[in-house]
C-alpha cells in the first residue's frame, strides 16, 4: 500500500484511543498479537482483556500512579500495559537486566510504589532474588494472582466496557505521560524519560508517513519492551498500523527465534546487528526467506551482516537511528531503492534539526532535534517525580552526524566517544569499525583511558583470542587508516560486556580497560 502522508492532527490522541481506532480501521476480528505461546489475540480480544485486567489493576493502584512493569515480551504483558493506560495509570518500564541498583534508582526517580510482574516470568528469568529484594520496599503484584481474582461480574463488566470503549476508558490528556522509560545506562546511571501519548502516537505516524507499511505484514519482535526500539518500533507500530505483532521473550535465543520466524512466516524482523548476526549463523536455508526486510538500530550494522542476509536469504537490512528521548525513531532507511547502506536513512516527517560544529571534528556536527515525538522531559534520581523539560524543545542527542545533500544521515560517533590524542580528535567508533573489518567474526569495543604523555590513549577490547596489535597495524597500513587511531593496547576478554538491549556496555568496558591493563596484548 502507498505511504500515508504524515498528518500531525492524527497524533492528538492517546495510545489506547489509537488502538481503538486501529480496530475500527482493520476490523475487530483481525489477529493482531501473538507470543511464544502461539495463542493469537484479535483486536477485540486484546481490547476486552485490557478492560477486564485494567479495571482490576485500577483497584490496586491510584489514578495517575506510575506503576513499575517488570515483564518480558508477551501478549499478557501488552494486555496489562494497555489496561493500565485505559484507566489512567502510567507504566514505568523496568529493565530487568539492569541489576538491583539501577532498577531501584529507576523506581525512585519515577516514584514507583507498585511493581507489576508475573510469577512465570520471574521463575524463567531467574529473577526470584531480585523480586524478593524489591518486595522489601515496593508492593509486588503478580499478573497470575490478578487473573485468578477475576469474577464473573468482572468479566461481564469488561464486556460492557468493550462495547462502549470511548466512554468506559478514562479520558486522558494526549500530552500526559503515557510511559516512563529509562535510558540504557551505557554512560552512567539511567535517567527516566517521560514520553507522552502524543509523542508515541506521533512517532508511529511519522514512520507510517515515511515507510511503505502493509497490513498484511507480520512483524517479529524479540527486542525488549522496556527499550523504546522494542516498544514503539516493534510493538506499538504494528499494533496501531494493522500489522500482526509476534512477540518473543528474549533476543538471545537465536535458535528458537529462527524457528519461530519460519513458523509464523514473519515478513519484518526487528533487531540489532549483534543479534541479527547470531540469527544468520543459526538459520538453515529457508528459515528466514519469508522476511521482506529487517529493521536494525541501536548499533551500527556491519557490512558483513548486511551481505550475509542478502547472499543467504535475499533479505535486505534497513538501518535506522533514534533515541529514547525521541520515542525513539529519528531517521530510518526504507526497503526500496532509497535504502542507502552505511547511512541511517532520512529523517522522519516532522523532525526539525540542526548541527553544531565541534572543534577538531570535520565532516559532521553535534545533532540537535525537535519535533512532536520528543519527550516531555527527564526524570532524575536527584529530583524524583519532577519532569524536567527540554530547553526550547530541543534535544541534544550527543551524537556527531553528517547529513548529505539528499538528506541521508550518517553517524560519525558520540561526542563522548572521541579520544583526544596529541590534540587530535579520534573517533572510537571508527576504531571499532577498523577492528571489525580486520576481524569480522568477533566483537570489539574501543575506549579511551588517560595517558600521561598524549592526554588519552585508545584501548581495544576484543573477544578474538588471536588478536595482535601487529596484525591490526598491518590492516591500517594496507587500508590507509591513520595510525593515530591505532589502539595503544589490545585487551583480550572472554566476552564483550553487553546491556540487555544488545548495546555495548561502555561503563563496564571502561572499567575493564582501567582495571586489567596487564592482560593487554603487546
Amino acid at each position: 500500500m502507498p505511504v500515508r502522508p504524515y498528518d500531525v492532527a492524527r497524533t492528538r490522541r492517546t495510545v489506547f484511543d489509537a488502538l481503538l481506532e486501529a480496530r475500527g480501521r482493520f476490523g475487530g476480528n483481525k489477529e493482531i498479537l501473538e507470543d511464544a505461546d502461539r495463542t493469537p489475540l484479535t483486536y477485540n480480544k486484546l481490547i476486552l482483556g485490557s478492560f477486564v485486567l485494567g479495571r482490576k489493576l485500577a483497584g490496586l493502584t491510584e489514578p495517575g500512579e506510575n506503576v513499575g512493569v517488570l515483564i518480558a515480551n508477551s501478549a499478557g504483558g501488552m494486555v496489562a500495559l494497555f489496561g493500565l493506560m485505559a484507566f489512567g495509570r502510567t507504566p514505568a518500564m523496568l529493565n530487568f537486566t539492569a541489576g538491583t541498583k539501577n532498577i531501584r534508582a529507576a523506581c525512585n526517580a519515577a516514584q514507583v510504589r507498585t511493581i507489576l510482574t508475573a510469577k512465570r516470568f520471574v521463575d524463567q528469568a531467574n529473577l526470584t532474588g531480585l523480586v524478593a529484594d524489591l518486595a522489601k520496599d515496593y508492593k509486588i503484584v503478580y499478573l497470575e494472582d490478578v487473573r485468578e481474582s477475576l469474577t464473573g461480574l468482572d468479566k461481564a463488566r469488561g464486556l460492557l466496557d468493550a462495547t462502549a470503549p470511548f466512554i468506559a476508558r478514562v479520558k486522558t490528556d494526549p500530552d500526559s505521560t503515557a510511559v516512563m522509560l529509562f535510558t540504557s545506562g551505557t554512560e552512567g546511571i539511567p535517567k527516566g524519560v517521560a514520553l507522552s501519548h502524543a509523542n508515541l502516537v506521533a512517532n508511529v505516524e511519522q514512520v507510517a508517513g515515511h515507510v511503505d507499511l502493509n497490513p498484511e505484514d507480520i512483524v517479529f519482535n524479540p527486542l525488549p519492551i522496556f527499550h523504546c526500539f522494542g516498544l514503539t518500533g516493534g510493538t506499538f507500530l504494528p499494533l496501531l498500523q494493522g500489522m500482526k505483532c509476534v512477540l518473543f521473550p528474549s533476543p538471545l535465543q537465536a535458535k528458537n527465534i529462527v524457528k519461530m520466524v519460519r513458523e509464523t512466516q514473519a515478513t519484518i524482523l526487528f533487531g540489532t546487528d549483534t543479534f541479527v548476526n547470531q540469527y544468520a549463523r543459526q538459520a538453515d536455508e529457508g528459515d528466514l526467506n519469508s522476511l521482506r526486510f529487517i529493521v536494525c538500530g541501536a548499533e551500527r550494522v556491519k557490512e558483513e551482516t548486511r551481505q550475509t542476509m542478502l547472499n543467504r536469504f535475499n533479505v535486505p537490512i534497513v538501518e535506522g537511528y533514534g533515541a529514547t528521548e525521541a520515542s525513539p525513531i529519528i531517521a530510518v532507511n526504507t526497503p526500496d531503492h532509497n535504502n542507502r547502506p552505511g547511512t541511517c536513512g532520512r529523517l522522519v516527517p516532522g523532525i526539525e534539526w540542526r548541527l553544531e560544529s565541534i572543534p577538531g571534528i570535520d565532516g559532521g556536527g553535534r545533532l540537535f532535534v525537535r519535533g512532536p515525538n520528543l519527550m516531555r522531559g527527564y526524570v532524575r534520581v536527584d529530583a524524583p517525580g519532577e519532569i524536567q523539560p527540554l530547553p526550547g524543545g530541543w534535544h541534544d542527542t550527543g551524537d556527531v552526524v553528517a547529513i548529505d545533500k539528499d538528506g541521508f544521515l550518517t553517524i560519525k560517533g558520540r561526542v563522548k566517544r572521541f579520544a583526544k590524542i596529541g590534540g587530535e580528535m579520534v573517533s572510537l567508533t571508527a576504531v571499532e569499525n577498523y577492528a571489525t573489518s580486520c576481524w569480522p567474526d568477533n566483537l570489539h569495543v574501543a575506549v579511551a583511558v588517560q595517558d600521561p604523555k598524549k592526554g588519552e590513549q585508545i584501548v581495544l577490547l576484543t573477544d578474538f583470542a588471536q588478536a595482535e596489535r601487529a596484525d591490526l597495524l598491518a590492516w591500517y597500513k594496507a587500508n590507509g587508516a591513520a595510525e593515530l587511531a591505532l589502539p595503544k593496547r589490545i585487551l583480550k576478554v572472554e566476552d564483550i560486556p553487553l546491556l540487555g538491549t544488545g548495546k555495548i556496555d561502555y561503563v563496564n568496558a571502561q572499567r575493564i580497560a582501567v582495571e586489567k591493563p596487564e592482560t593487554a596484548a603487546a
